[in-house]
C-alpha cells in the first residue's frame, strides 16, 4: 500500500473517528483504524463494536492499493501537528510498519493486520428516509440533555426516536427521560411508517451532534430491527440500537398545570448560575420564591454560604415557592430559542411543563426538589 493525501482532508476524517474507538480497550485492535486504498479511493473505518463508521476520501493519489490498521489516536496526534495544507505520504513497508512521510517529518508506526479487524455484513432492507440535517441535529440536541446516566436502566441510556401524529401531520419525534426531567422534540416528516420505535445511543447521538455540525450533506436514515445507519455524504454511521422498552412518557406530561410564569431566558439563566457559585458541588438546589412580577432566587450551601438574586418576571398567580436542581434548570433554559421561557406549574411538588414559545414541537419536564 502506497498512497498521497492532503493532510486536512484526512485530518478531518480522523477526528470523528476518535469519539468512535475507545482508548482503553481488552481488543488492542478496536483501538486502531482501518485504513483501505483501493479503487482510486481511500476507505477510513472504525468501530467499538457497537458504533461503525465509515468514510471515503476520493482526492487522493494512490500508487499501490492494499490496507492496513494503525493506532487511530497516534495517527491523529501525527496529523494535528503537521503543518496544514501539506501533503502526506503513506507506504507500508512490511506487515506491521508503516511509513508516514511529510515535509522534513517521517514516522514509522506499528501495524496490526486486517484480518484481526472485525468485519460487517449489514443489511438495511428499509427505505432511506431523508431528513433535513440541521434540523434533526436540533431535536438531539434538545433531548439529549436529559439522557440518563444510570446503567441499571440501560433503556434509558439513549434517544427514543418514534412516530407520532398531531392533527393530521405526522412527525419524527425524540424523547429522552432521566426520571427527574424529560425532554421532547419532533420534526414533520411525510412517511411515518417508515419509522420503525428505536432507542439511540447516547454514544451514537453525541457521534451524530458532531458530524451534523460539521456538514451540510444530506442526511439519510435507514432503521432494520436492531441497528440503524446515518448517511452523510461519504460518511456513514452505523449503530446498534438499545434493546429494552422505554417507558410511556406521555405519562408524566402535566395535562392539568395552570399557573404560568414567563421570565427572560438569558436573564434566568445568568441568575441561576450566578446564586449556585456557593455551591461548590452544584448538588445544592435553587429555590425559586414567584411573586406576581418577579423571583427571588436563593442558593444555601452548607459549605460555603449563600447567594440570593431578583430578576423580573410575570406570574398569573398567587405566590409559590418551588426549588430546582440548578444544573437541571440551565440545561433546559439553554435550550429556549425564544427570549422568553414559558414555565406551567401545579404546585410546589408537582411535575413542572416548560414551553418554548418559538417552537410549538419541543417542551420539558422537570420535577421539583424537596429543600
Amino acid at each position: 500500500m502506497h498512497f498521497i493525501v492532503k493532510r486536512d482532508i484526512l485530518l478531518k476524517s480522523l477526528n470523528f473517528v476518535q469519539g468512535v474507538v475507545e482508548k482503553k480497550n481488552t481488543l488492542p485492535i478496536l483501538s486502531n483504524v482501518l485504513i483501505q486504498a483501493k479503487n482510486k479511493k481511500l476507505s477510513i473505518v472504525a468501530t467499538d463494536l457497537d458504533i461503525i463508521f465509515y468514510d471515503e476520501i476520493s482526492d487522493i493519489k494512490i500508487i499501490n492499493d492494499g490496507s492496513t490498521t494503525t493506532s487511530a489516536s497516534v495517527l491523529y496526534d501525527i496529523l494535528r501537528k503537521v503543518s496544514a495544507n501539506s501533503e502526506i505520504n503513506f507506504e507500508l513497508k512490511n506487515a506491521n510498519k508503516l511509513s508516514i512521510k511529510s515535509d522534513n517529518s517521517d514516522f514509522n508506526l506499528l501495524c496490526l493486520p486486517t484480518d484481526n479487524f472485525p468485519s460487517f455484513a449489514d443489511q438495511f432492507d428499509t427505505a432511506e428516509i431523508k431528513l433535513d440535517g440541521k434540523k434533526f441535529l436540533q431535536l438531539l440536541n434538545k433531548t439529549k440533555i436529559s439522557i440518563s446516566n444510570d446503567d441499571t436502566r440501560h433503556y434509558l441510556n439513549g434517544v427514543f426516536i418514534h412516530s407520532t401524529e398531531v392533527k393530521g401531520k405526522y412527525f419524527m419525534t425524540g424523547v429522552a427521560t432521566d426520571s427527574h426531567r424529560l425532554s421532547s422534540s419532533s420534526i414533520e416528516i411525510e412517511n411515518p411508517e417508515s419509522i420503525l420505535p428505536l432507542i439511540l445511543p447516547r454514544k451514537t447521538v453525541y457521534q451524530l451532534c458532531s458530524l451534523l455540525t460539521d456538514t451540510n450533506d444530506k442526511l439519510f436514515m435507514q432503521i432494520s430491527e436492531n441497528k440503524v445507519k446515518f448517511s452523510l455524504g461519504n460518511i456513514q454511521l452505523i449503530s446498534k440500537v438499545i434493546d429494552g422498552k422505554f417507558p410511556d412518557y406521555k405519562k408524566v406530561v402535566p395535562t392539568n398545570n395552570n399557573k404560568t410564569l414567563v421570565v427572560q431566558s438569558k436573564d434566568f439563566i445568568n441568575s441561576i448560575e450566578r446564586v449556585a457559585s456557593v455551591s461548590i458541588d452544584r448538588k445544592e438546589g435553587v429555590k425559586l420564591s414567584i411573586t406576581k412580577d418577579k423571583i427571588q432566587l436563593s442558593v444555601n450551601s452548607a459549605n460555603s454560604g449563600e447567594g440570593n438574586e431578583k430578576i423580573s418576571a410575570q406570574f398569573n398567580s398567587d405566590n409559590i415557592n418551588i426549588s430546582f436542581n440548578s444544573k437541571y434548570l440551565i440545561d433546559i433554559a439553554s435550550e429556549i430559542e425564544d427570549k422568553n421561557l414559558k414555565m406551567i406549574l401545579k404546585d410546589s411538588t408537582s411535575p413542572v411543563l416548560i414551553e418554548d414559545q418559538s417552537d410549538n414541537n419541543s417542551y420539558y419536564v422537570i420535577m421539583p426538589m424537596k429543600i
